[in-house]
């Protein structure tokens, strides 16, 4: 499977746990992360900058798990949040707000309020409209706000068109064009302090390190020019997209993307930060699901397992493709042959792979997709009224559960009937019951 996730005595390991004991405890579908995992990808990010030390703020949204939170926060990353959850989560986590960064293009007033108070790193702002709301509650709070403003550099980060942020069609970002103003507005605001720029082009970019190199030498440009006109800019954030294999790409790798880095921001003399998140996390994670039933239909197996797509949405948001694997190595010999692997939901689109090329699978045997650690577990829901499956974290030889199954009560605590659909006899014994 990968490095984190070897096969040892026919039989898939995390780590040095296997997967089959796992399930046994915690039942299936599950998610599984690898937490030496996390920690060699986070080196491998990090260290490839020495003796730079940029900001390191992973970005919450790819994992958002308090547990990966604290891992990250003892290796000294800082978190880049999107929400006030997020927020919230990054400091639940021991992350100091000295190294946090708030991202985003449609931050509420409670939530830049909520930055305000906490004290964080910076504000990436992404509108006029935004740069004067977080001036007014600055001055409210007698208060100055930290701030980036965010660049659109309209440049095409070569990756699925629902993840690309750095276009000039994208709603992300103000247009360099108009950055020059933007940031003299937002030097001549109260309560503002502008501190540097900010850029992301978008996730799981493709085209190796051209679009990279592209945004930032037009975000190099711009400092120069701002210098120029007097203005005063000490830091820029790089944001992330530093993609992962999947399948067939070859992402870059962070040792020239650092020397890129290095290359163009040189000799600007100016701190840097980023933004990483699915290079850190996502070759650590694993979805183990159980075969429900083998289907042969008149032209497709179909390989029905218990996870769906309300627990891992990627294949049918992006197509995207994981790789899927028997948790048992198949016999010496077994003949490979088509197969749709799919879920239970009642939607054509519950479906994880097709016509993929798998050994024999029976009733009961236990499938792993890879690559999930990013983007998996924080975007599924409880559609057809499925449960949130577990999170489960693997180090030093034992596993823990970092985020247990709910019960069905649980889930239907949530809902509330209102007093005139409630049935009356239920209403009468309640009233008697006060």
């Amino acid at each position: 499977m990968n490095e984190f996730f070897p096969y040892c005595g026919g039989e898939l390991h995390a780590e040095d746990v296997p997967i089959e004991q796992i399930a046994a405890a915690v039942g299936t579908p599950f998610y599984l992360y690898s937490a030496a995992g996390l920690a060699a990808l986070y080196h491998r990010f990090a260290d490839a900058f020495v003796p730079a030390k940029p900001l390191v703020c992973y970005a919450v949204k790819a994992n958002s798990n308090l547990a990966v939170l604290r891992l990250f926060a003892r290796l000294g990353a800082g978190a880049d949040v999107v929400s006030e959850g997020e927020l919230r989560r990054a400091l639940a986590a021991g992350i100091p707000p000295q190294r946090i960064v708030f991202s985003g293009v449609g931050k509420t007033r409670a939530e830049l309020d909520v930055a305000l108070s906490a004290g964080i790193h910076q504000i990436n702002v992404e509108s006029i409209p935004e740069l004067r709301r977080l001036s007014a509650i600055a001055a409210e709070h007698g208060a100055t706000a930290r701030i980036a403003i965010r660049v659109n550099p309209d440049v095409d980060a070569l990756t699925h068109a629902k993840i690309s942020t750095g276009k000039k069609e994208n709603k992300f970002g103000i247009d360099i064009d108009e950055a020059v103003d933007a940031y003299q507005l937002a030097t001549d605001l109260p309560g503002i302090e502008p501190v540097g720029l900010a850029v992301h082009i978008g996730s799981q970019t493709g085209g190796g390190l051209g679009p990279f190199q592209e945004a930032f030498e037009r975000l190099a440009a711009l400092i120069v020019e701002l210098r120029q006109v007097g203005l005063v800019v000490g830091s820029v954030d790089l944001g992330g997209g530093l993609g992962i294999r999947y399948h067939t790409e070859t992402p870059p790798d962070p040792k020239d993307y650092a020397r890129l880095v290095q290359g163009v921001f040189g000799t600007l003399d100016v701190e840097i930060a980023c933004e990483p998140g699915r290079v850190l996390v996502g070759p650590s994670g694993l979805l183990v699901a159980k075969v429900i039933y083998v289907k042969d239909g008149a032209s497709r197996r179909f390989v029905i397992v218990d996870a769906a797509m309300n627990d891992l949405i990627r294949p049918a948001l992006y197509e995207a493709w994981h790789d899927i694997v028997p948790v048992r190595l198949p016999a010496p010999g077994a003949v490979l042959s088509p197969a749709d692997v799919v879920g239970p939901i009642c939607e054509t689109t519950d479906s994880f792979a097709s016509a993929r090329d798998l050994p024999p699978l029976d009733e009961g045997d236990l499938v792993a997709l890879s690559n999930v650690g990013a983007y998996g577990a924080v975007m599924s829901s409880t559609y057809n009224s499925r449960l949130l499956v577990p999170e489960v974290m693997v180090g030093e030889g034992r596993f823990a559960v970092i985020r247990a199954r709910p019960s069905y009560e649980a889930m239907l605590a949530l809902d509330a009937i209102p007093d005139w659909l409630a049935d009356p006899a239920e209403v009468s014994r309640q009233r008697g019951a006060a």
